[in-house]
């Protein structure tokens, strides 16, 4: 079964290649780091390191307060991470600068892997979320290196992506030290998996253990003062494609009832930040960008956030969130950035891969399930009943302080796997 995966590998690598093509065609630095990809890059002058891998931004995200917590109690050995996509890596320089190397992880080729770990030579390898690549641990587990999953999750339609290989996936997962899962059901999922129920511990979710970024609160204030502290504003962040329309629709339906109301739009990934622009003059509102204006005026209906890790002073200074990605089946994202701040959430149907999270929010009255065609009503509902607001972020913020603690019960795991 091994062969075959890596035989399979092997096969979609010229199809790699064209995606790594078309991509290059929009991105100079992007073709500059090709080699990456394969396992070629100059190797750091150090050996001993702790490996972190995060793929993209949420991981990433999910992994800032663990890495700190690393870098704190082991001040001698050098931090390696990896991610696979450009926002992933964009996040990475933007949280760490050069305090960490920073390198794309290879295909799961067998050669470039190989390389990959003979440059970077890790003592200790941590994989964030759900990553199972099984030459990539094979090959850990020949060299002795140790492997551990921090805040596992796995979620049904992950579990059912993983089952047509289930055997090289099982055999992989025997590589694995420890799987740090999020939370019981993640736990059975695993177990499912195939992974040793001695392999398996719950530690809890580290997105809880996120650090509000300093001057986020005071710079939500000036924000506020700047465009009216009475001012009604709402944020829709991490929007997909299919989502910015229903957030047009349910915004226009607010104006109707409150004309001055300011709605934030921060769209997930990047590329389609002039796409969202255009979308939003061509509905007839009135648009300020974060690049061209810095902030919203009076005269403006919608400011387009076109940044990337920008979001908390904006949440910050919201009345409500909607979080993206769950109008359409993507499976939401990150609820907890604005239940950090006391903001209340409001998600559409689709949150599964957020799932334990985002119902704990809900049953406990900090978020609230929305339609696409019923965001508008819902959305002005909270923003004309002040008692209900307060009352929700109050709720949200006390689930995210109750929940924190993953980092040290992960870093706990880490110092008795490198003590043996």
């Amino acid at each position: 079964m091994r062969y075959l995966y890596t035989l399979a590998i092997y096969l979609v690598t010229p199809l790699l290649l064209l995606r790594l093509l078309l991509r290059g065609a929009r991105s100079t630095s992007g073709r500059r780091r090709w080699p990456e990809r394969f396992g070629f890059f100059k190797a750091p002058e150090f050996t001993g390191s702790l490996w972190i891998h995060a793929v993209s931004v949420g991981e990433v995200n999910a992994a800032e307060p663990l890495i700190k917590a690393l870098s704190r109690d082991y001040p001698g050995a050098p931090l390696v991470i990896t991610t696979v996509t450009a926002t992933g890596s964009a996040r990475v320089h933007q949280l760490f600068g050069d305090s960490v190397f920073h390198v794309y992880l290879p295909y799961d080729l067998p050669f470039a892997i190989s390389r990959f770990l003979h440059k970077v030579r890790p003592r200790l390898g941590l994989i964030v979320e759900t990553e199972i690549w099984p030459n990539l641990y094979f090959a850990c587990c020949r060299r002795g290196i140790p492997l551990m999953i921090v805040n596992a999750r796995l979620s049904d339609r992950s579990l059912r992506g993983y089952r047509p290989m289930l055997g090289v996936v099982r055999s992989a997962l025997r590589c694995v030290s420890k799987i740090a899962a999020q939370s019981r059901k993640d736990v059975a999922r695993y177990r499912l998996l195939g992974a040793d129920p001695r392999q398996l511990v719950v530690t809890g979710n580290l997105k809880f253990d996120m650090p509000i970024p300093h001057g986020a609160l005071e710079r939500g204030a000036e924000l506020r003062t700047h465009w009216g502290a009475q001012r009604p504003v709402w944020i829709a962040a991490s929007t997909h494609e299919g989502e910015e329309l229903m957030v047009l629709e349910a915004h226009r339906e607010v104006l109707r009832q409150i004309p001055g109301a300011l709605l934030l739009l921060a769209p997930r990934h990047p590329e389609r930040f002039r796409v969202v622009e255009q979308l939003v003059r061509g509905r007839g509102f009135e648009l300020a960008t974060y690049q061209s204006d810095g902030c919203p005026s009076a005269a403006h209906e919608v400011f387009l956030i076109d940044a990337m890790g920008q979001l908390m002073p904006f949440f910050a200074a919201a009345e409500v969130a909607f979080v993206g990605g769950s109008l359409v089946p993507t499976g939401g994202h990150n609820v907890l950035e604005p239940a950090a701040l006391s903001t209340p959430v409001l998600v559409g149907p689709y949150t599964f891969n957020f799932e334990e999270i985002t119902t704990g929010l809900i049953q406990q009255g900090g978020a609230a399930r929305v339609r696409g065609d019923q965001l508008g009503h819902d959305v002005l509902a909270l923003l004309l009943d002040v008692a209900t607001r307060e009352r929700m972020g109050l709720a949200a913020q006390q689930v995210f302080d109750r929940e924190r603690g993953a980092v040290k019960r992960i870093g706990q795991l880490i110092d008795t796997l490198l003590q043996e």
